[in-house]
This record gives structure tokens, sequence and C-alpha cells, in this order.
């Protein structure tokens, strides 16, 4: 079965075409979906990718979140639909209220654009339901507002649900608990600032990213 992934498009997003040959290259089917569309029926999950959307005016995310497409977004995601928010896209998912937390700027005030050393610290997210706990992953990180915060009821939350799914072996970004990527309460919506897309072709440094998107387009053809 192809598993039909869209991939949100806003003014400003610079990574929804690597996100798209990433799913190609391991299968999947994924097709680009501009910020003003009211639906993504046909999909079986949904990708926000990483750039600056509507230029990070006001705030990374803060406009991409009224786009008529996050509504449809909200929807798929309540009916249980695989919704993965990568850099931009967690910050579009913290700014629309379907993950928790929010991202601010890097400590020391420093645009990163490195490679990031990570571990899976859950497999309760789509994202990581096919990754061994303790497995390590290589992926680039590529950003300036990139540091992971919330208040102390939320981390303790999130820690007690096993929903941070991905933390910082070297803290890069200040972020509290070392943390790279959560998910909601059910696993079905994550957010990570790391790009398993980039790390999906050992042509272009590593493939570290393949076991994260696999996982994906497996919930995605279950869900199919």
């Amino acid at each position: 079965m192809t598993r039909r992934v869209g991939v949100v498009l806003f003014p400003g997003s610079n990574c929804e075409h690597d996100v798209v040959r990433a799913i190609a290259g391991i299968g999947g089917q994924a097709e680009i979906v501009w910020h003003g569309a009211t639906t993504v029926d046909g999909f079986d999950a949904v990708v926000l990718p990483g750039g600056f959307a509507h230029g990070d005016y006001l705030r990374a995310g803060a406009l991409a979140r009224f786009a008529p497409v996050m509504g449809a977004v909200a929807d798929f995601a309540a009916s249980g639909g695989p919704v993965v928010g990568i850099c931009n896209g967690f910050q579009v998912l913290t700014e629309a209220g379907l993950l928790p937390g929010a991202l601010q700027k890097n400590a020391h005030l420093r645009f990163l654009c490195v490679p990031a050393a990570l571990r899976v610290d859950s497999t309760g997210s789509v994202l990581t339901r096919n990754v061994a706990v303790g497995t390590e992953l290589v992926l680039p990180i590529n950003h300036f507002v990139g540091r992971f915060v919330c208040d102390d009821a939320t981390l303790a939350e999130l820690v007690a649900d096993e929903r941070v799914v991905l933390r910082y072996l070297d803290n890069p970004n200040g972020s509290v608990d070392d943390i790279a990527g959560i998910c909601n309460r059910t696993g079905n919506v994550v957010g990570l600032m790391p790009h398993p897309e980039r790390a999906a072709d050992a042509l272009v440094g590593g493939v570290d990213g393949v076991p994260l998107l696999a996982s994906l387009l497996d919930i995605a053809a279950a869900a199919a």
C-alpha cells in the first residue's frame, strides 16, 4: 500500500522538497499541500517542514498557526492522524496548541547548523514506534529559535508520560532537560528540532533519519 504524506508549504518554508524526496526514497508518496488548503483528506500522514514560515515575523510559527490548513491539520490530529513538525514545523505545532511548551532563541544567541547526537527515549510516538529506546542517532540541526522551554508542571508531565521522544546527548541550544523532540498524549503528534529528512541518504551524510521516517510510514499504512 502506498502511504500518502501531505507536506504543508507555508510562505518561507524551505525544507518541503527535502521531506518529499526522503519519503519517496523509503517507499512513500509525498505531496505538497498549500497553506491555504482547507482539507488534508486523502493523506495518511502530515508533515510540517522546516524553514521560516511567514518570515518568522512576530514569532516563529506565530502567523502560520492561523493558516487555513492548520484547522484541517488540527482535525486530522484529533482523529488520530499522524502529524510531525520538523524544526519550524515544531514551532508551528506549539504555537497552534497541538504540542505543549514553546521554542525560544538558542542559548548564547547563536544560529546552529551542525550535526547533533541524539538518543531515542520513548517508543510512544508515531516517529519512534519502531525504534528501540536508547538508540543513538546523529541528525542535522539548523535553527536559531530551537531551545525548548516549558514550565515545571509540563516538564514533569512530559517525563512521567514518556512523551520526550528524543534528547540531545550534548545539548547544543539550552533546551530544558536536553529535549530535542516531544509528542502529544496519544503519540500521534510529534515535534522535533533535528531534521531526519536531511539524514536519509548516505550520499549527503548519513541515514540515521530513515528509521524515524520509516516508523511514520508504517503507522500511516496502518491508519490507512
